[in-house]
This record gives structure tokens, sequence and C-alpha cells, in this order.
């Protein structure tokens, strides 16, 4: 998925392959309970948004649910760049298209994994249900510029 038939790096998978990256590292329980113990800043506290963990303690759903985010955060970030490759097929396009186009779809990726995961969350309400997506928009927005000077990088149609 990383590379096309003729083996260019397309701007979907580079930006797919960071956020994944992104939900590894910076999801991982470890990076978490670093950000936990002291006050680390807006950046990084917000970098450990889609965080997956394994507990005992907690669950099962919410494991479930936790998991499930952090997956559909990087299909629908592959999507939704795919999706906004083109309008980046008129003359104009450039960098900045593809910059603001990735960070977009990481914006709508995270907020569309948020509401979706809040289902399966044990009793998030119809309210909590609206938080969550938009706490995964404010992450898509503080670190969406990650993935669109990722997208940058790639190949555009």
């Amino acid at each position: 998925m990383a590379f096309s038939r003729r083996g260019y790096r397309t701007a979907a998978s580079i930006g797919a392959f960071v956020a994944f990256i992104l939900v590894l590292i910076f999801g991982s329980p470890w990076y978490r309970d670093w950000v936990d113990d002291a006050n680390r800043g807006l950046l990084l506290e917000t970098l450990a948004w889609p965080a997956w963990w394994i507990d005992d303690d907690v669950p099962l759903r919410d494991l479930v649910a936790a998991s499930l985010k952090a997956i559909l955060l990087v299909v629908f970030t592959f999507g939704f760049i795919t999706l906004m490759a083109g309008s980046q097929l008129s003359r104009a396009r450039g960098g900045v298209a593809a910059f603001l186009a990735g960070w977009a779809s990481y914006i709508f990726a995270a907020a569309l994994a948020a509401l979706i995961t809040a289902a399966i969350y044990t009793d998030p309400g119809p309210g909590g249900a609206v938080v969550i997506a938009t706490t995964g928009s404010s992450y898509g927005l503080i670190t969406g510029w990650i993935i669109g000077l990722a997208s940058m990088a790639g190949r555009r149609p």
C-alpha cells in the first residue's frame, strides 16, 4: 500500500504511513504514562490522543473502542487524502494545496474515527459522542500539519 504499481510514493500512502507512526509511537501506553507524569505542553499532550492500551482494569468495550479509534484514524487518513487529491488536479496544484489537503484530511479522519468509536464506549450518551468527536477534530487541528508536510512529499495524481 505504501507504493503504487509504478513504484512511486503517493501522497495518500505517505500520509497514512506517517499517521500510523504517530499513532504507534505517541498513542502507546508508555508515551501516555510519560505525558501524564508532568505538564509536557499542549503539543506533546495532544499527540497522545489516539491512545491505545492494554489494561485489565478497563472494560473490554473501552479497550476495543480505543484500538478501533487508532486503526480507523489511519484508514480514514488514507481515504480522505485520496479523496482530496482530486482537488489538486487543476493547473494551480502545488505544495500548499497538498499541505492543506493532508492537514484537512487528518482533521476529518480524527473526528470521524472518534464519532464512530463513541458508540462503543461504555455509556457516552449523545452529548458525550459529540464531545469525543470534538476532541478528535481538535487533535487533527493541532497535529494535522505533520500529515500535511508528509503528504507534500508524495506524488499527486
